[in-house]
């Protein structure tokens, strides 16, 4: 698949041959939507918690005798059935996280960016870097550009002065290739990769 290389500047400044079997693939929603649950199921904190009956503050003392009273026969005051008792069956602390395999975390990865290819949402930038990391002059070319929802993926390292220059600009994310995810791509409406991003990345799906 061959795409246009383009500069920060709006201009042509050659072409890449992208790989079939990593920007080339079928679209399948379902890996797509198993890949975004796993991600954001490690990310819940899962510090929910209620107390048990032998976490409540108070007496260990028999509220009342067993018989005699007409009324119910009860052990504890801690107990769920009164004000203030223990909850049965609460949430507790717990990860959230499951697992998949490699291989389709792979094939997750590969899936989300044939989606922006197909889309017409995938952008290959020359390099992503710039000399004055002024906020404002990289704003002006993201707007040039039409990118008002982007990520930036760059080589192994991201540019000091590029990063800068985009750290305040809202509904623009800049990651290096190693943190490409899938929830991160689909969350933006445009995909851009430098070089040096497409090349990391064929290398590691391949």
């Amino acid at each position: 698949m061959k795409c246009d290389v383009i500069s920060l500047d709006n201009a042509k400044v050659g072409d890449i041959e992208l790989a079939d079997e990593v920007f080339g693939l079928e679209v399948r929603p379902d890996v797509l939507h198993r890949m975004v649950r796993w991600q954001q199921a490690k990310r819940q904190a899962g510090t929910h918690k209620t107390k048990g009956i032998s976490e409540i503050s108070g007496t260990t003392k028999k509220p009342f005798k067993q018989k005699g009273t007409g009324g119910a026969r009860q052990g504890s005051r801690r107990s769920p059935q009164f004000r203030g008792g223990a909850t049965i069956f609460g949430p507790v602390v717990r990860s959230h996280a499951h697992e998949l395999t490699k291989k389709f975390r792979r094939l997750g990865l590969k899936t989300a960016l044939s989606a922006k290819a197909k889309d017409g949402k995938l952008v290959v930038l020359d390099k992503a870097e710039t000399d004055t990391p002024k906020t404002k002059d990289m704003a002006g070319r993201f707007a040039s550009l039409g990118w008002s929802s982007v990520l930036v993926i760059d080589g192994p390292e991201v540019n000091e002065g590029f990063r800068k220059a985009t750290r305040n600009l809202v509904g623009v994310d800049v990651l290096p290739s190693q943190g490409a995810n899938v929830y991160d791509i689909l969350r933006r409406d445009t995909l851009v990769l430098t070089k040096a991003a497409v090349e990391s990345l064929e290398e590691r799906l391949k």
